[in-house]
């Protein structure tokens, strides 16, 4: 797999795969002092950089007339890709997900026009079902150990370059490495100079590992918010490839990637799932103190996040942050104590976005009330600020953690 067979794939992708913004971010840009930029696959169609490979994969598949059915396991991001380039092909496509994949993804995929098999508790099982279709005449659609699906995510990489020639730096995430693999064979071969870094969670670290041992090497695979990158071995097409190119492998934990959410969604208002928030993750760990050189590109691979789960995250991110505080004040009970408490923290800023007056608890006095709220602070010293002014006025106050 080569340049030509990236520059080929391109003109298979003209007049369905997006060319995806390159933006400026002045917030990571003003806090690094580099030029920022962000790659947005979260935009293109069906939310993530997949469409790309599973468009260049089967345009050739029915060139060379090799199958009129194609099949794919996936719990999210791959099957939206596949059944949308299949439906533009005219090409029936079939996707069996875990049956714990979610509503949102299984009605997406099946708005693209797949048909969809809900089978097994988890990704593997769906596999072994989607690889015994392969005996009825279906033609398996690998999502990422593939050379023709190497290529065609390798267009992102062409895109990066013409868009911004100075680039210095990209950093971009690692699963099976499908990705990465193309895009480092895109930037290399026109600007071999450029630095790429891979970003993994350090939840599922398989390139590391397969870096140490010198082959693809399983590891086991734990729950992560970057699912979309939650591959316990990295494929063998894209392997040497990563050897060959990448100049470093970062490992990003689940709080950086919850911050990272929050920056992109709130300083860019970027919608990014976990997977397509490890760059910047990195970008501000463990990469916040390297030589990037003057430009640097952080891919958003995808967007397909959930709602609910986006609902669970952005809360605990504040937390983190301090941008939310949730205490617990005792009260003596009598008259006005409530609104003395409650006018104080107006006056020092704070939003009540919850409060519980507990009456019943049964560790105070009985001439005592407990009062549990949730609170929406400017951030660290002001959550000191209020806590402080609190405690001057005589509240005995617990912050939960």
């Amino acid at each position: 797999m080569n340049l030509k067979d990236i520059e080929a794939a391109r003109q298979r992708q003209a007049g369905v795969v997006l060319r995806t913004p390159l933006i400026f971010s002045h917030t990571l840009s003003r806090a690094s002092g580099r030029e920022v930029f962000l790659k947005l696959e979260n935009l293109q169609t069906t939310g993530s950089f997949k469409l790309r490979g599973a468009l260049n994969r089967l345009t050739l598949l029915k060139e060379r007339g090799e199958g009129s059915r194609v099949v794919a396991a996936s719990a999210g991001n791959h099957g939206q890709g596949v059944a949308f380039a299949a439906a533009q092909l005219g090409l029936p496509a079939t996707i069996v997900m875990p049956q714990g994949a979610s509503i949102s993804k299984q009605l997406a995929t099946q708005g693209y026009g797949a048909r969809v098999i809900l089978h097994g508790r988890d990704l593997g099982e769906a596999l072994e079902r989607a690889q015994a279709l392969v005996a009825q005449g279906y033609t398996f659609i690998h999502p990422f150990d593939d050379p023709e699906v190497i290529a065609g995510q390798g267009t992102l990489g062409l895109e990066i370059v013409e868009d911004l020639p100075g680039v210095d730096t990209v950093v971009l995430p690692v699963g099976g490495g499908g990705l990465a693999a193309g895009v480092a064979v895109a930037i290399k071969a026109l600007k071999p100079e450029v630095q790429l870094i891979g970003v993994q969670t350090a939840q599922v670290p398989s390139l590391t590992a397969a870096l140490e041992a010198g082959a693809p090497t399983p590891v086991p695979s734990r729950p992560t918010l970057a699912d979309g990158i939650n591959v316990p071995q990295v494929g063998r097409h894209p392997f040497p490839l990563l050897r060959q190119h990448l100049s470093e492998v970062v490992l990003v934990t689940e709080p950086e990637i919850v911050q990272a959410l929050l920056l992109l969604l709130e300083g860019k208002k970027v919608l990014a799932e976990g997977a397509g928030a490890v760059a910047a993750a990195a970008f501000l760990g463990p990469l916040k103190d390297r030589d990037l050189g003057r430009r640097v590109v952080l891919v958003v691979s995808g967007g397909n996040i959930d709602i609910p789960l986006l609902e669970r995250v952005v809360p605990r991110a504040l937390l983190a942050r301090r941008r939310l505080l949730t205490l617990r004040v005792a009260l003596t009970d009598y008259p006005g104590s409530l609104g003395r408490l409650t006018s104080l923290l107006g006056e020092q800023g704070a939003n009540i976005l919850h409060l519980f007056h507990d009456r019943l608890a049964r560790e105070l006095p009985l001439d005592h009330t407990r009062v549990e709220l949730n609170l929406e602070t400017r951030g660290p010293e002001h959550g000191d600020a209020v806590l402080a002014a609190l405690q001057e006025a005589g509240y005995k106050v617990e912050e939960k953690p």
